[in-house]
């Protein structure tokens, strides 16, 4: 009775897989905007109903690989290491996931991320819709931090602040490792760079913004 399910389960996750890399293939192949989601769902071999029983909008057949990821800066918090501090542990995890050049971090050079962050980065209906899908990691990461700061007025907001800050420094750097791969250069040549740029940026929140005049 217990191995129904996973069977299920696996082959919902084929199906969303398929539908997903069809997605991908067409975006790539005439872009973003030149491509229905009829026709999506006629190369995936599934129905528009089924498509959207798993990809509710057009944006999502693209996005949710950053989706899939929005929780992840609110369990690095959950998950640090007693006496660490929030910002300590992320900046600890980014500069982990830029050694093993995790594609999330912009840090990789295999011709299908690269192909696909260029989709993200230079499609604009895609590149507003990241920044939407952005807010649900931000209220994940917002009671991450809230659950750690001690009880004050103005504690909400400070916590939300600090995950906005946060998380468009990731994006911002991930973004920024893949202008420089897709100009030319290699992930093991940027990384001393990439590392560089992600302890400066940790160092301006722990620190703040410099005053300039």
């Amino acid at each position: 009775m217990d191995v129904e399910p996973g069977l299920r389960e696996r082959k919902k996750a084929r199906t969303r897989q398929a539908i997903s890399e069809s997605a991908i293939a067409l975006f790539l192949e005439r872009g973003y905007d030149a491509v229905s989601v009829a026709q999506i769902a006629a190369a995936a071999e599934v129905s528009k109903r089924t498509l959207f029983a798993y990809f509710p909008s057009k944006d999502d057949l693209v996005l949710h690989r950053f989706a899939d990821h929005e929780d992840e800066p609110a369990r690095v918090v959950r998950e640090r290491g007693a006496g660490e501090a929030p910002l300590d542990a992320l900046h600890r995890h980014l500069r982990s996931r830029l050694d093993e050049r995790d594609p999330i971090t912009g840090l990789c050079d295999i011709p299908q991320v690269v192909a696909f962050y260029r989709l993200v980065i230079d499609t604009p209906a895609l590149a507003g819709a990241r920044v939407r899908y952005q807010s649900r990691g931000e209220d994940a990461l917002t009671s991450a931090l809230l659950e750690t700061t001690a009880p004050a007025p103005d504690a909400e907001l400070t916590s939300r602040l600090t995950a906005v800050q946060v998380l468009a420094v990731l994006r911002t750097l991930a973004d920024r490792n893949q202008r420089r791969i897709s100009a030319g250069s290699s992930a093991d040549d940027l990384a001393p760079e990439a590392i560089t740029a992600a302890d400066h940026a940790f160092d301006l929140l722990r620190g703040g913004l410099p005053h300039h005049t």
